[in-house]
């Protein structure tokens, strides 16, 4: 579980963030999907996620079963509807399993929300209380993009599993994490000529700061270009790049996206690791799919990013990626979308003082995406 118990603790990194928003970093990732036991056995086997916390009919919830799994500091919320009909069963036909809750661990739920609800936010739960043996949570909430939602969870008075309502989920069935630690940053993307809306929102409502900025100069190919602004909380914990598309010969991963996810959504949730290696290793051995990487990327690499302390011939038959900034250097890797839709995947990262988002990588990257986008004929 978190360790930090108020925000007061963390120091800013983030110097022009307003940061009146105290926040101690990603609380939980809620997916809404079609089958929640099906889809916590891929994330248990494949994955690595240890079973946290079970809410189901066994525990008096009627309409939703839910499963809670973690990995070092990463918790998934898994989460299906039990009838037909109603909002889940909605979300899930118009957009597929998909992310619906980005909840943030906050020192007061309440202020979290009056003060984003008096910047310009959009209410989508006022603050209430939940409670049961183990204690109570204050939970509030407010839109974002498309149908993201960003939960405040204030849980400092609460001692148990998950939050009230959830039991304990033991089970015999474990499997070996894979060295996951904590998110790193979640990409949303968002319809045409709407990044700086969603940047202004980030920054006016939630006292983010820009981090980084790339144009379609930066992220583009012969056929797909896109644009993306990197918005960060003042302590760095939270970080969300936002993606528009920009116009192309073709059809962008971006756009791809939209008419697959009906709209915007989360795109991908970056991970990190202590050792790349072992850990795509691991998920490669587990049957997870990354993005294949032309052997010619690796011929000129470390002219342009340098001396690494890692062996270039693993990450050359893995296919993880590498980028330099003026603090050190970044390995990375995408894995195949995870779901039918070409929709949500998951990135791996290793940072080795680099702070960046992989800016030399993206012409690999897109090309590798395009790859993938011409067999799936959506290019």
């Amino acid at each position: 579980m978190h360790t930090d118990t108020t925000s007061q603790n963390l120091p800013k990194v983030n110097a022009k963030a307003e940061d009146f928003l105290p926040i101690l970093g990603t609380d939980f990732v809620e997916l809404y999907v079609g089958n929640a036991k099906q889809a916590a056995y891929y994330y248990q086997t494949a994955w690595g996620f240890q079973p946290v916390a079970y809410a189901g009919l066994e525990t008096g919830k009627k309409d939703t079963t839910s499963y809670v799994l973690q990995q070092g500091k990463i918790r998934l919320v898994l989460t299906s509807p039990m009838g037909e009909g109603g909002n889940i069963n909605r979300h899930i036909s118009e957009h597929g399993d998909g992310v619906k809750f980005v909840s943030l661990w906050v020192d007061d739920a309440t202020r979290s929300f009056e003060e984003t609800v008096k910047r310009g936010a959009k209410p989508y739960a006022e603050p209430y209380t939940i409670e049961d043996e183990h204690g109570k949570a204050v939970i509030s909430g407010i839109h974002t993009y498309g149908e993201t939602i960003h939960l405040f969870i204030e849980r400092k008075d609460y001692e148990g599993p998950f939050l009230p309502g959830y039991k304990a989920w033991t089970k015999v069935y474990k499997t070996e994490t894979v060295g996951l630690k904590y998110i790193d940053h979640m990409v949303g993307n968002v319809g045409w000529n709407e990044m700086n809306k969603w940047v202004n929102f980030y920054a006016d409502v939630m006292g983010f700061a820009q981090l980084l900025s790339f144009d379609d100069k930066d992220i583009s190919t012969e056929y797909t270009a896109l644009m993306s602004k990197v918005m960060s909380n003042g302590n760095g914990r939270i970080k969300f790049p936002i993606n528009e598309p920009a116009e192309g010969k073709k059809k962008s991963q971006i756009e791809e996206y939209i008419d697959f996810y009906n709209g915007a959504g989360v795109q991908h949730i970056a991970v990190a690791t202590d050792n790349i290696i072992e850990t795509v290793s691991e998920l490669q051995r587990r049957g997870v799919e990354f993005l294949n990487i032309p052997e010619t990327y690796y011929d000129t690499v470390l002219d342009r990013v340098g001396e690494i302390d890692e062996d270039l011939a693993p990450l050359k038959e893995l296919g993880i990626l590498i980028d330099s900034d003026d603090e050190g250097y970044l390995l990375q890797i995408f894995t195949k979308p995870v779901l039918d839709r070409p929709t949500m995947f998951f990135e791996i990262i290793q940072r080795k003082g680099a702070q960046s988002f992989g800016k030399g990588n993206f012409k690999a990257l897109f090309e590798a995406i395009e790859r993938e986008q011409d067999l799936r004929g959506t290019l």
